[in-house]
C-alpha cells in the first residue's frame, strides 16, 4: 500500500489541528503518507506554528505520516490524492467588514448569510476556481474537499465553472446537529440518524430517528422546551413552540436569522455595542489559541479550539476522505451536485444532503420535495447563491445587486445598493474582477 497524499489548503488555519487529530485516529485504514499544509506569504509564521504542532501530534501518535509546509501551491499538489480547502480570503479583517456594514444599514451581518455570505462568496470563488485550474493541470485525478464557507455557494460555483468532477463541499453544521440531538436525548451519537435535506446553512432535518424509530415529534418538544440546539456563533434565544410545531421538521441554527430576523438584528447590534463582532471576538480566540499552538510541549489538540466553533471538522472531513478512499458506502450528508435527489432543486445545482458514500464520490438520497412550507426559502437561497456565483465570476455590478436584493435577509433594492457600493469599496482590494467591470 504506497500510502495517499493530502494537501490541505489554508493549511495555517487554527482548524487544522483537528484535521491533524482526525486523521491520526483513522491511519490504520487511511494511511497518509503525505500531509501537505500550503498557504500564502502573510499566513508564513501561522503555517510555521500550525506545522510544528502536527508534526508533535503525528510523532507522539507514532505514525509515519511526513508533514511538509509549503507557500507554492502548484508544487504541493504534484500528486495529490485529495485537496482540502479551508481558506479565507481577506482575513478575519474581511470578515469584520461583512459583520459590521450591514449593520449601519440595519441588516443583519453575518459572514455567510445575507450581504457577508455574498461578499464571502465574491472573494472566496475566483480563488477556489483558481485551485482547480490548478489541479485540472497538475492532480486531475484528485479529489477537491471544500471547507471554505460559503460551502454551498462554492460548490455551486465549482460545478458550474470548473472541470473538476470529483468534488464535495463540507459543513460541521449537519453533525453538529446530530450531536445535539444526542446530547438533548442522553445518548450515544451513533445511535441518532437524521434525514438532511436542503442547502449549506439552510439544511432541515426532515425526520430524526433513535436506533431506527422516528422521534422527531419529541425532539421537536425538547427543542422548545429548553434543550437549546445553537452553535459558538449564532446566539440561542429559543424558539417559538407553535410555530416549531406547525414546521414539523427540525430547523438548522442558522435559521434563526430567517425565522427570527428581528429578534437576531437587534442582539446582533446590541453585541456589537457590548463585544464587537465576531470576528473581533474571533480574533482574540486566535490569538490564544496560537499562544497554545507555539508551546513545544503541546502535542495533542487543544480542547479551546471547540470555542472557536470547529468541533466536529474532523469527525466530518475524516470520515468523508476515508469513506471515498475505502468505498465505505456509509451515508453522511455533504454539498454534492443534486441530481434529482430534491425534487424542485434544478439537478445541475449543488445541494446538502445525505449521501451514499463510494469511492465514486457521493451518490445523494432522493427525497423528493421538500415540505411546501420550506421550499420557497430553499429556492430562493438557491436563486441567491446562483446568481452570486456568476457575480463572483464575471465581476459583473448588476448579477450582484441582483443577488443582493433576492437575499430574503435585505429589505429593499435600495439598501441593497447602498450596501454594495459600500461593501464594494471595503473590500475592493481582494475583488479585481469587480473593480475592472466598474471601471
Amino acid at each position: 500500500m504506497k500510502g495517499i497524499k493530502v494537501v490541505t489548503i489554508g493549511g495555517g488555519s487554527s482548524y487544522t489541528p483537528e484535521l491533524i487529530e482526525g486523521f491520526i485516529k483513522r491511519y490504520d485504514e487511511l494511511p497518509i503518507r503525505e500531509l501537505w499544509l500550503v498557504d500564502i506569504p502573510e499566513g508564513k509564521e501561522k503555517l510555521e506554528i500550525i506545522g510544528g504542532l502536527a508534526k508533535r501530534m503525528v510523532e507522539k501518535a507514532n505514525i509515519p505520516m511526513d508533514i511538509c509546509l509549503s507557500m507554492d501551491r502548484r508544487q504541493a499538489l504534484k500528486g495529490a490524492d485529495f485537496v482540502t480547502t479551508q481558506i479565507r480570503v481577506g482575513h478575519l479583517d474581511a470578515r469584520a467588514k461583512d459583520e459590521t456594514i450591514p449593520l449601519k444599514h440595519g441588516v443583519i451581518g453575518q459572514e455567510t448569510n445575507g450581504p457577508g455570505g455574498l461578499f464571502k462568496g465574491l472573494r472566496t470563488i475566483p480563488v477556489i476556481l483558481g485551485i482547480c485550474k490548478d489541479m485540472e493541470e497538475i492532480c486531475p485525478d484528485a479529489w477537491l474537499i471544500n471547507f471554505s464557507n460559503p460551502a454551498g455557494m462554492v460548490t455551486e460555483a465549482v460545478l458550474r465553472y470548473s472541470n473538476i468532477t470529483k468534488t464535495v463541499g463540507l459543513c460541521n453544521v449537519p453533525i453538529g446537529m446530530r450531536m445535539g440531538v444526542a446530547d438533548m436525548l442522553k445518548v450515544d451519537p451513533s445511535r441518532i440518524h437524521i434525514d438532511f435535506a436542503g442547502l449549506n446553512h439552510m439544511v432541515f432535518g426532515l425526520e430524526v430517528y433513535l436506533d431506527g424509530a422516528a422521534i422527531t415529534g419529541e425532539v421537536l418538544d425538547k427543542l422548545t422546551n429548553g434543550a437549546g440546539m445553537t452553535m459558538k456563533n449564532i446566539v440561542d434565544l429559543g424558539w417559538e413552540k407553535d410555530f416549531i410545531k406547525a414546521l414539523n421538521i427540525l430547523p438548522c441554527p442558522y435559521h434563526r436569522y430567517y425565522y427570527q430576523t428581528s429578534k437576531m438584528l437587534e442582539e446582533e447590534k446590541q453585541e456589537f455595542v457590548e463585544k464587537g463582532t465576531r470576528a473581533q471576538v474571533v480574533q482574540q480566540l486566535e490569538k490564544e489559541l496560537f499562544a497554545l499552538y507555539s508551546d513545544p510541549e503541546l502535542a495533542k489538540k487543544p480542547p479551546q479550539l471547540e470555542e472557536r466553533g470547529g468541533a466536529y471538522y474532523s469527525d466530518a472531513a475524516c470520515s468523508l476522505i476515508n469513506s471515498i478512499y475505502n468505498d465505505k458506502r456509509d451515508i453522511q450528508p455533504v454539498n454534492t451536485r443534486n441530481n434529482g435527489a430534491i425534487a424542485s432543486i434544478p439537478n445541475d445545482s449543488a445541494v446538502e444532503i445525505n449521501c451514499v458514500i463510494t469511492k465514486d464520490g457521493p451518490k445523494p438520497i432522493s427525497v423528493g420535495d421538500l415540505p411546501v412550507a420550506v421550499r420557497g426559502l430553499v429556492q430562493q437561497i438557491k436563486s441567491f447563491e446562483r446568481v452570486s456565483a456568476e457575480a463572483a465570476v464575471t465581476g459583473d455590478y448588476h448579477q450582484a445587486l441582483l443577488a443582493l436584493t433576492i437575499n430574503p435577509l435585505v429589505p429593499s433594492d435600495t439598501i441593497a445598493k447602498e450596501i454594495l457600493d459600500e461593501m464594494l469599496e471595503a473590500h475592493k482590494d481582494h475583488l479585481p474582477q469587480f473593480f475592472n467591470s466598474v471601471r
